[in-house]
């Protein structure tokens, strides 16, 4: 009897918690799924934004502060730094001045996903050293920061990210223009930011990528091509007619690109965050679901044989079946 009381018992705290295992898994599948279709808008942004490249190219060449321009810190697109195919601004190897975004999580219930961040953001701090001079360490995601903190790395600054919404644009724009001017001014030599990428439902991979400078596309392809023109044609006709200052609108695609890459490096790292705890939490549900048919048929095996003893008491007591 004792058996079947806490039989009982288990069985009727796992079907309270059901219900919580429920919700969170169909929250964490919601924000998946809105994480990577946010993301696809995002990407569909950066293309327009590379496809002014071409564009605004032909007008830098004439601006008469080019040579200027090209000598500060501003980065150019391949065709006007002079650098080859494939090279990106900045990958001079050292710099003197580093900072790093460490994203991570804000709730938990997700298995290893800040710890694994954490073990790449120190292994990416083992591998600058005597290549930097200085690293400062950032972090958004209360977790990932309480991680860093117990094993004594040092946070210049935390962040918090949102528990019910998405990373919001704005985040993007206020980080990656502040690193910007930073960058301008001299301040800073590089940005580099520490996240978990996306790679499938559940999985993830711990990056290291580059913000700061901007890794521009490269712009040596065909100019876009306008809605209804023969895909022969390599350039847009009519052509586009540039009324603002190049320089400044080309200062003004670098930066909402740099932030436009941020924010989808955001939105990667919340689709791999909501993903796991989506598989995590259907697997709990799954092994829940199972207990319950488990301690199910062993309370209604108990209660039969139960029932069996009682009948063969009474029998025995009405004399139809002999005592051993």
């Amino acid at each position: 009897m004792e058996e079947v009381e806490r039989a009982r018992e288990r069985l009727e705290n796992i079907r309270s918690v059901q219900p919580i295992l429920n919700g969170l898994r169909t929250i964490s599948l919601g924000s998946w799924q809105a994480a990577l279709k946010r993301r696809s808008g995002v990407q569909t942004y950066a293309e327009q934004l590379k496809a002014m490249l071409p564009v605004l190219a032909p007008h830098l060449q004439t601006e008469k502060g080019f040579v200027q321009r090209l000598r500060e810190r501003l980065p150019l697109p391949a065709s006007l730094s002079g650098r080859s195919n494939g090279e990106s601004d900045g990958d001079q190897g050292t710099y003197a001045r580093v900072e790093a975004l460490v994203i991570g999580s804000e709730r938990g219930l997700c298995g290893r996903f800040n710890v694994a961040i954490a073990d790449e953001a120190e292994d990416y701090l083992q591998r600058q050293t005597g290549q930097v001079r200085e690293v400062e360490l950032h972090v958004l995601g209360s977790r990932a920061g309480r991680v860093l903190s117990r094993r004594g790395q040092e946070v210049v600054q935390a962040g918090t990210l949102s528990v019910t919404t998405l990373p919001p644009l704005s985040l993007a724009f206020e980080l990656a223009g502040g690193w910007l001017t930073a960058y301008e001014e001299h301040e800073v030599d590089a940005v580099h930011i520490i996240y978990n990428a996306y790679r499938g439902t559940g999985t993830y991979e711990p990056t290291v990528t580059r913000l700061i400078p901007p890794q521009l596309p490269t712009d040596e392809g065909p100019a876009p091509r306008l809605e209804g023109s023969p895909r022969r044609n390599r350039t847009p006709w009519p052509p586009p007619i540039v009324d603002t200052d190049p320089m400044s609108l080309y200062a003004t695609v670098v930066e909402q690109w740099a932030a436009v890459q941020l924010y989808e490096i955001l939105l990667d790292s919340s689709a791999a965050e909501h993903s796991t705890r989506f598989q995590l939490m259907e697997s709990a549900t799954q092994n829940a679901d199972q207990l319950v048919e488990e301690l199910t048929l062993a309370i209604q095996t108990a209660r039969r044989q139960e029932i069996t003893q009682e009948m063969a008491e009474l029998a025995t007591g009405a004399g139809l079946l002999g005592e051993d």
